[in-house]
Protein backbone atom coordinates (compact mmCIF):
# COMPACT_ATOMS: atom_id res chain seq x y z
CA UNK A 1 0.00 0.00 0.00
CA UNK A 2 1.01 3.67 -0.62
CA UNK A 3 1.84 5.69 1.95
CA UNK A 4 2.46 9.73 1.40
CA UNK A 5 5.88 10.66 2.89
CA UNK A 6 6.09 13.53 4.44
CA UNK A 7 7.69 16.73 3.30
CA UNK A 8 9.39 19.09 5.64
CA UNK A 9 7.85 22.41 5.65
CA UNK A 10 9.27 25.46 3.77
CA UNK A 11 11.59 27.52 5.86
CA UNK A 12 9.59 30.85 6.14
CA UNK A 13 11.14 33.23 4.09
CA UNK A 14 11.89 36.72 4.91
CA UNK A 15 9.52 39.24 3.92
CA UNK A 16 10.76 41.81 1.13
CA UNK A 17 9.82 45.02 1.87
CA UNK A 18 6.85 46.42 0.04
CA UNK A 19 7.27 49.14 -2.39
CA UNK A 20 5.24 51.97 -3.11
CA UNK A 21 3.81 51.49 -6.63
CA UNK A 22 4.23 54.93 -9.01
CA UNK A 23 2.72 55.33 -12.17
CA UNK A 24 4.84 54.37 -15.28
CA UNK A 25 5.16 56.81 -18.13
CA UNK A 26 5.68 53.95 -20.00
CA UNK A 27 3.60 51.34 -20.96
CA UNK A 28 3.92 48.24 -20.42
CA UNK A 29 3.90 46.62 -23.97
CA UNK A 30 1.88 43.36 -24.28
CA UNK A 31 3.84 40.30 -25.16
CA UNK A 32 2.71 39.12 -28.95
CA UNK A 33 0.55 35.59 -28.86
CA UNK A 34 2.27 32.92 -30.21
CA UNK A 35 1.37 31.70 -34.03
CA UNK A 36 -0.71 28.53 -34.47
CA UNK A 37 1.64 25.53 -34.59
CA UNK A 38 0.34 25.44 -38.23
CA UNK A 39 0.45 28.56 -39.52
CA UNK A 40 3.06 29.71 -42.46
CA UNK A 41 5.45 31.89 -41.19
CA UNK A 42 6.16 34.32 -44.58
CA UNK A 43 7.87 37.82 -44.11
CA UNK A 44 5.64 38.76 -46.39
CA UNK A 45 2.32 40.31 -45.86
CA UNK A 46 -0.51 38.28 -46.92
CA UNK A 47 -4.00 39.95 -46.85
CA UNK A 48 -7.22 37.06 -46.24
CA UNK A 49 -10.60 37.49 -47.47
CA UNK A 50 -12.29 34.59 -44.79
CA UNK A 51 -15.26 32.14 -46.16
CA UNK A 52 -17.91 34.42 -44.94
CA UNK A 53 -17.03 37.99 -46.77
CA UNK A 54 -18.40 38.62 -50.27
CA UNK A 55 -16.82 41.41 -52.36
CA UNK A 56 -17.93 42.59 -55.33
CA UNK A 57 -15.81 45.19 -57.39
CA UNK A 58 -12.21 45.64 -57.68
CA UNK A 59 -9.79 44.58 -55.50
CA UNK A 60 -6.11 45.85 -55.94
CA UNK A 61 -3.10 46.50 -54.00
CA UNK A 62 0.51 45.64 -53.24
CA UNK A 63 0.67 43.09 -51.20
CA UNK A 64 -0.39 38.88 -51.68
CA UNK A 65 -3.89 37.95 -51.26
CA UNK A 66 -5.66 34.34 -49.92
CA UNK A 67 -9.24 34.36 -51.01
CA UNK A 68 -11.26 31.48 -48.89
CA UNK A 69 -14.74 34.13 -49.26
CA UNK A 70 -16.62 35.17 -52.43
CA UNK A 71 -15.13 37.24 -55.08
CA UNK A 72 -16.99 39.38 -57.68
CA UNK A 73 -15.13 41.29 -60.05
CA UNK A 74 -11.55 42.05 -60.62
CA UNK A 75 -8.26 41.37 -59.08
CA UNK A 76 -5.30 43.47 -59.70
CA UNK A 77 -2.14 42.82 -57.53
CA UNK A 78 0.49 42.92 -60.08
CA UNK A 79 4.00 41.15 -58.99
CA UNK A 80 2.20 39.55 -55.84
CA UNK A 81 0.55 36.02 -55.27
CA UNK A 82 -3.42 35.31 -55.06
CA UNK A 83 -4.18 32.03 -53.65
CA UNK A 84 -7.73 31.48 -53.87
CA UNK A 85 -8.62 28.52 -50.82
CA UNK A 86 -10.32 25.29 -50.95
CA UNK A 87 -13.30 27.43 -50.01
CA UNK A 88 -12.94 30.60 -52.67
CA UNK A 89 -14.87 31.09 -55.18
CA UNK A 90 -14.17 33.30 -57.45
CA UNK A 91 -15.51 35.27 -60.51
CA UNK A 92 -13.09 37.84 -61.63
CA UNK A 93 -9.95 38.25 -63.62
CA UNK A 94 -7.31 37.98 -62.10
CA UNK A 95 -3.53 39.53 -62.65
CA UNK A 96 -1.38 38.90 -60.33
CA UNK A 97 2.70 37.67 -60.13
CA UNK A 98 1.71 34.04 -59.08
CA UNK A 99 -1.98 32.80 -58.85
CA UNK A 100 -2.48 29.72 -57.12
CA UNK A 101 -6.11 28.02 -57.28
CA UNK A 102 -7.22 25.65 -54.67
CA UNK A 103 -11.10 26.59 -55.36
CA UNK A 104 -13.34 28.06 -58.15
CA UNK A 105 -12.47 30.54 -60.30
CA UNK A 106 -14.33 31.76 -63.49
CA UNK A 107 -12.53 34.46 -65.34
CA UNK A 108 -9.09 34.84 -66.87
CA UNK A 109 -5.86 34.74 -65.30
CA UNK A 110 -2.79 36.80 -66.05
CA UNK A 111 0.50 35.74 -64.31
CA UNK A 112 4.08 37.70 -64.57
CA UNK A 113 5.29 34.59 -63.29
CA UNK A 114 3.48 31.27 -62.94
CA UNK A 115 0.52 29.78 -62.14
CA UNK A 116 -1.07 26.17 -60.13
CA UNK A 117 -4.23 24.72 -60.33
CA UNK A 118 -4.08 22.51 -57.82
CA UNK A 119 -5.70 18.73 -57.99
CA UNK A 120 -9.20 20.28 -55.66
CA UNK A 121 -9.27 23.62 -57.93
CA UNK A 122 -11.32 24.34 -60.93
CA UNK A 123 -10.93 27.12 -63.39
CA UNK A 124 -12.95 28.14 -66.39
CA UNK A 125 -11.25 30.80 -68.15
CA UNK A 126 -8.20 31.65 -70.46
CA UNK A 127 -4.68 31.45 -68.75
CA UNK A 128 -1.36 33.93 -69.87
CA UNK A 129 1.72 33.36 -67.68
CA UNK A 130 5.41 31.81 -68.39
CA UNK A 131 4.75 28.63 -66.40
CA UNK A 132 1.84 26.62 -65.84
CA UNK A 133 0.98 23.43 -63.30
CA UNK A 134 -2.08 21.62 -63.41
CA UNK A 135 -2.28 18.72 -61.03
CA UNK A 136 -4.31 15.61 -61.92
CA UNK A 137 -7.71 16.37 -60.74
CA UNK A 138 -8.22 19.52 -61.30
CA UNK A 139 -10.86 20.94 -63.76
CA UNK A 140 -9.47 23.74 -66.23
CA UNK A 141 -11.75 24.56 -69.44
CA UNK A 142 -9.99 27.49 -71.71
CA UNK A 143 -7.22 28.46 -73.77
CA UNK A 144 -3.33 28.75 -72.61
CA UNK A 145 -0.71 31.41 -73.45
CA UNK A 146 2.66 30.73 -72.56
CA UNK A 147 4.60 33.80 -72.84
CA UNK A 148 8.49 34.35 -72.52
CA UNK A 149 10.16 36.67 -69.89
CA UNK A 150 9.51 40.41 -70.97
CA UNK A 151 13.07 40.65 -71.95
CA UNK A 152 12.67 38.28 -73.90
CA UNK A 153 9.87 40.48 -75.37
CA UNK A 154 11.35 43.50 -75.00
CA UNK A 155 13.95 42.21 -77.47
CA UNK A 156 11.85 41.18 -80.25
CA UNK A 157 10.04 43.97 -80.17
CA UNK A 158 13.22 46.63 -80.32
CA UNK A 159 14.32 43.89 -83.30
CA UNK A 160 11.07 44.32 -84.87
CA UNK A 161 11.39 48.15 -84.92
CA UNK A 162 15.25 48.24 -85.91
CA UNK A 163 14.15 45.72 -89.12
CA UNK A 164 11.24 48.52 -89.79
CA UNK A 165 14.08 51.52 -90.19
CA UNK A 166 16.68 49.73 -91.94
CA UNK A 167 13.31 48.68 -94.62
CA UNK A 168 11.66 52.41 -94.42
Amino acid sequence: MWKPVKQPATPPQAEKPVRPSTPSLIPAEPTPAAAPHNAVLDTAEQATIGKSLVIKGEVTGAESLYIDGRVEGSISLAGNRVTVGRNGVVAANINAGEIVVLGKVSGNLVASDRVDIRSEGSLTGDVVAQRISIEDGAFFKGGIDIRKSGTEDQRRRQGATSLRKLSG
